[in-house]
């Protein structure tokens, strides 16, 4: 995503309209081999919700990345897509060198961590358009790693960790895990010890200041200073 992108405080909608929740909670991966799939996800040490067979020509399998609000099911008779039709599935994470060193530690092949050279670039199968490395100060959603499962569904880590404003609830910051809640933690303590430096002085107020800070940059809000 870009700050080119639309963004959702620029939507209007009509007084008489009512905006009804919609969650996205599950998205269908079309695989060939159902037991070969479930064992690739099992390995990513992702979450396993369900495994529903009925009869001889149905069954269900629903895995859920850890931290993720969305599963991924696949099965038989799940979707009439091709195996291995799924691409750009993204993956949301903190810090993207450690994603993908865990996900090689686990056994799954994954790219380089490059950035765009080009927009678009992160969807090029081959190398146009990519540049090697993280984005510049790691510049949230710009830093991106492949991989695919066994069928070549293609998943995308997206390293992301100043949302675009309007994407989050600063009234209801969460993170999705205990890594990505550190990875706050270290983010503020860096930034607390500029602050502390300005003021010339220890500031004992220190945990107020790092929850305003952390709160702010999840929701893509002003930081403080």
């Amino acid at each position: 995503m870009s700050n080119a992108e639309v963004s959702s405080n620029d939507a209007t909608v009509t007084a008489s309209a009512t905006n009804v929740d919609a969650n996205l909670e599950v998205v269908v991966v079309p695989v060939s081999d159902v037991d070969r799939a479930k064992e690739f996800y099992g390995t990513l040490g992702w979450r396993l919700d369900a495994d529903v067979i009925t009869g001889d020509d149905f069954r269900l399998i629903q895995f859920t990345p850890p931290g993720s609000g969305c599963s991924i099911q696949f099965g038989t008779n799940l979707t009439s897509a091709m195996p291995g039709s799924a691409t750009g599935l993204y993956l949301a994470v903190a810090d993207i060198a450690a994603a993908r060193e865990e996900l090689i530690a686990r056994g799954v092949e994954v790219g380089e961590v490059f950035h765009e050279g080009r927009p678009g670039a992160r969807f090029d199968y081959g190398t146009t358009g990519r540049l090697s490395g993280p984005a510049a100060d790691h510049r949230s959603y710009a830093s991106f790693a492949w991989f695919s499962d066994p069928d070549g569904n293609g998943w995308l880590l997206q390293e992301l960790t100043t949302r675009l404003p309007g994407r989050v609830d600063p009234d209801a910051t969460s993170f999705a895990s205990a890594n990505d809640l550190a990875s706050a933690l270290r983010r503020a303590a860096a930034a607390h010890g500029e602050h502390e430096k300005r003021i010339g002085h220890a500031d004992p107020d220190w945990p107020d200041w790092y929850s305003r800070y952390m709160v702010a940059e999840r929701a893509g809000q002003e930081l403080p200073t």
